[in-house]
């Protein structure tokens, strides 16, 4: 049997655009008793003006709080005893959803996400906390070197770009958010137009059509925003390091990295592939083997790629002693210089390429995976049969084309290295 027709595709993915603007992608699977949903909005960060960094983020983080019809004690109540769950979240284009659920309690997520969605009412005493929460979880995250170093690095890639502001904010800005902020975030960017909505699992396709259509078919938001185009990146013209001191640590964190390319690029699968060599296959690539293995200056380290709907990064994060964040800095710009310089062998790329291709399948073993796969072909425009074509798009890739997608983003001159730590 061709396994590609095992991996979803334009045979078995519904995909139908409701009258109000709403995109809904169905695959069955009556192999689990269980549905998945997922989704999202065009409701992200991009919209927080400065004063109120995080706003999306409350917004998101308050829909389930309380709704027209139900407490914040009953939604909860419900989707418990039903054993199933819901929740949303934030990032920097879009907000999105995730559920699940048995197949017959579907009606029942589809109504608490549409209330959820359409009429939550943000109780003030609830906000509150919830705003508790959300400072909590900043004065953690403060002491977090990874977490502190990877914002670091933000602020120095995206110097002045909106991708390098924090999306859950500072104290200042999640204090100085009142309930008409978050009424009026709601009011504005929820809305059907650019809302896409997956379910995978044991319901039929039109029957799950037909679900989201009684649910939020109706659903009509009137000057409803777009979001707002992306300014054109400022590229590093020179190596920037930034040191954010957080005192009385015993390791610091350490990125080191550079531009990449947006998920829709030509350049994005070889840069993929490449990464995968540089930093994650086996004990974490070239940068694991070198940095910690054999040089024992790393609690760990590898290599990312982050590609979204704009301008991507390409990093190696490192956890080191304070004192070895020189000696780690300089063996990383090393590998990073002879990356781009030498390119990959014949061997690295096949066995590369042999783990992309052998771990899709695995990525697909569940309704989870599944959905998460068809949010990702429709948010990047890929196409329904991007999975039976995916494992000719990886063996296409030859060497020329990791060395030439490591040149084009790699110039070991032009670095944000950031630290975390005492």
């Amino acid at each position: 049997m061709d396994k590609r027709k095992s991996l979803p595709g334009p045979n078995d993915i519904h995909r139908e655009i409701l009258p109000n603007g709403i995109t809904v992608l169905t695959r069955s699977n009556f192999n689990s008793p269980s549905v998945v949903i997922g989704g999202y909005l065009d409701a992200g960060a991009l919209f927080d003006p400065d004063p109120k960094l995080g706003l999306a983020d409350f917004v998101t983080s308050a829909l389930m709080r309380g709704t027209k019809k139900r407490t914040f004690d009953t939604i909860y109540n419900e989707l418990e005893s039903a054993g199933a769950s819901l929740g949303f979240s934030s990032g920097v284009h879009k907000s999105g959803f995730h559920g699940r659920s048995l197949a017959e309690d579907l009606p029942l997520l589809l109504t608490l996400l549409t209330e959820s969605l359409t009429t939550p009412t943000f109780p003030k005493v609830e906000l509150e906390k919830l705003r508790a929460q959300l400072l909590t979880g900043l004065d953690i995250s403060a002491q977090d070197t990874a977490d502190m170093a990877s914002q670091t690095f933000d602020e120095i890639l995206f110097k002045d770009h909106p991708y390098s502001r924090p999306e859950e904010g500072n104290h200042q800005t999640v204090k100085r958010i009142t309930r008409d902020d978050l009424v009026k975030f709601h009011r504005e960017h929820f809305g059907p137009r650019g809302m896409v909505i997956v379910i995978v699992g044991a319901v039929e396709g039109a029957e799950a059509v037909k679900q989201v259509k009684r649910s939020l078919g109706a659903w009509q938001v009137e000057d409803q925003k777009e979001a707002p185009a992306l300014p054109p990146l400022k590229m590093l013209k020179k190596t920037v390091r930034k040191h954010h001191r957080i005192n009385g640590k015993s390791q610091s964190d350490l990125v080191v990295g550079t531009n990449g390319p947006m998920r829709r690029d030509a350049e994005f699968m070889p840069a993929s592939l490449g990464n995968n060599i540089l930093g994650q296959f086996g004990l974490m690539g070239r940068i694991g083997d070198v940095v910690r293995e054999k040089a024992g200056l790393a609690y760990y380290a590898h290599s990312s790629l982050s590609a979204g709907l704009g301008p991507g990064s390409w990093e190696v994060n490192a956890g080191v002693n304070p004192s070895n964040v020189a000696k780690a800095s300089e063996l990383i710009v090393g590998e990073l210089k002879r990356f781009v310089d030498d390119g990959v062998t014949p061997e690295e790329l096949k066995d590369s390429q042999e783990n992309f291709v052998g771990r899709l399948p695995l990525s697909l073993e569940s309704n989870g995976g599944v959905a998460n796969a068809l949010l990702n072909i429709e948010r990047h425009d890929l196409g329904l049969d991007y999975y039976q074509r995916y494992e000719g798009l990886v063996r296409d890739v030859t060497r020329e084309a990791v060395l030439n997608a490591a040149r084009k983003f790699i110039d070991v001159e032009k670095l944000a290295v950031a630290v975390a730590g005492a």
